[in-house]
């Protein structure tokens, strides 16, 4: 990992948001960012509009080069909620099927429909039943040819903050939102509250040209009663949702085209950290040494900007176990990013090897403030920390070839931190 010239990196092709950027501050102008977002609603006859259901959200299940899955919880309807899609290009309509299931611990349901065998790099529109209303999406391109964009962060609850990083995101033209645990603060037991982070996300998180950013999400410990070493029922909402990508499991892997992979973990919160996740994780990584991108993710930090790495009056540190279990791991296959959080703070750690700032190590970046703030830890306190600051904010990566560039962005639009890593594994063959 090496530092970045903030100029140079913002001089480069940030999502095309270079000309909106200073040295510090983003500008808002629409001379940038251009005009709001619309929908293709017919303006003309508001009512024709039909359903359009508030918490309307995207996820992801399994490559989203070729695959979508649209989800909202409301009541049971018995009108028509198939979903229509199709190109922009190319209008020819197609069908998907939407299922129901139980919101638990209300008279709702999740509404979702999973769409695959699309077209990688593709815009797409749908509507949903004989609504005239349409919303847009793209699918992730099969091929890292051109400059890819994600934004990534966690912490986030549903009070104004969370609002402004959420807008701030959109505004980068994400691919995707990588959320990594504590998503509402329902705590598995409030129903309301994970509701509402679903209707802030679905108004503020679509980007300059009006398309919905799919959310790519892991758990913490605030998605369940309890919020560690607790069971699957202990997580209704969230796993109400997000049950299509853990089916059994609350860990698994994204893997995107041929260039990247996200390996999403439980941090002790219904599976384990040692024993099968740690297998698991091994086997998981081993498999993907010849990808480009390959980045590691979980909730709560192995490296915390905020609360005690070592244990105290009997008490495992934070972070304790993933570093016993998976430091180790990251460190023998190389991965390139760990994206970890839980402290709400920003933090840039040393690249680090067993814990110890070292050139070859791995990067730690965090720790959890799109919503929830705290006063970090100093480097002088934390040798392991390389930069801190106590801001909201989230951290926009992007991957030009077989690098990444980390830019982390704090609500007020000020640029905390720039970086770089390098791919270490071997390269490619073929």
């Amino acid at each position: 990992m090496s530092s970045l010239d903030r100029r140079r990196f913002l001089g480069t092709s940030l999502g095309g948001l270079a000309a909106g950027l200073s040295l510090g501050h983003f500008s808002f102008d629409s001379a940038v960012f251009g005009e709001e977002a619309v929908s293709n609603t017919d303006r003309t006859n508001p009512a024709a509009a039909g359903f359009a259901p508030d918490t309307l959200f995207l996820s992801m299940q399994k490559d989203p080069t070729s695959s979508i899955a649209i989800q909202w919880v409301g009541p049971e309807s018995t009108a028509d909620e198939t979903i229509q899609y199709a190109t922009l290009e190319n209008p020819v309509w197609q069908i998907g099927k939407t299922i129901t299931r139980p919101y638990t611990d209300t008279d709702l349901k999740v509404h979702r429909c999973e769409l695959s065998g699309l077209k990688a790099g593709t815009e797409y529109r749908f509507s949903i039943g004989k609504s005239v209303k349409s919303y847009r999406f793209r699918t992730m391109p099969a091929k890292a040819t051109d400059t890819i964009q994600f934004v990534s962060g966690g912490d986030c609850g549903i009070d104004q903050h969370a609002i402004n990083t959420n807008i701030l995101a959109a505004k980068q033209e994400p691919y995707f939102a990588l959320i990594a645990g504590d998503l509402a603060y329902d705590n598995g037991k409030s129903p309301d509250t994970f509701t509402k982070f679903l209707k802030n996300y679905s108004q503020n998180m679509i980007d300059v040209e009006g398309r919905l950013i799919p959310m790519l999400t892991c758990i913490g410990n605030h998605e369940v009663n309890g919020g560690y070493k607790t069971k699957r029922s202990d997580s209704p909402q969230y796993l109400g949702l997000f049950d299509h990508f853990y089916a059994e499991k609350t860990y698994g892997v994204v893997d995107i085209g041929d260039y990247l992979s996200v390996v999403l973990l439980d941090t002790d919160h219904i599976e384990p950290i040692g024993g099968e996740q740690t297998d698991w994780l091994r086997r998981t990584l081993s498999d993907r040494q010849e990808r480009p991108h390959l980045i590691a993710v979980n909730h709560v930090p192995a490296y915390p900007s905020y609360r005690p790495s070592e244990g105290v009056n009997g008490k495992t540190g934070t972070g304790e176990e993933q570093r016993r279990h998976w430091s180790p791991l990251f460190e023998r296959y190389n991965v390139d990013v760990v994206l970890e959080h839980h402290d709400h703070t920003f933090k840039r750690s040393h690249p680090l090897v067993n814990g110890m700032k070292d050139k070859n190590g791995v990067l730690y970046l965090g720790d959890g403030s799109w919503g929830k703030l705290r006063i970090p830890k100093t480097p002088e306190d934390r040798p392991y920390l390389a930069v801190v600051s106590a801001a909201y904010h989230m951290t926009v990566h992007r991957l030009e070839g077989e690098q990444r560039f980390h830019m982390a962005i704090e609500e007020s639009g000020k640029v905390a931190d720039v970086c770089m890593t390098t791919n270490k594994r071997p390269a490619r063959r073929g």
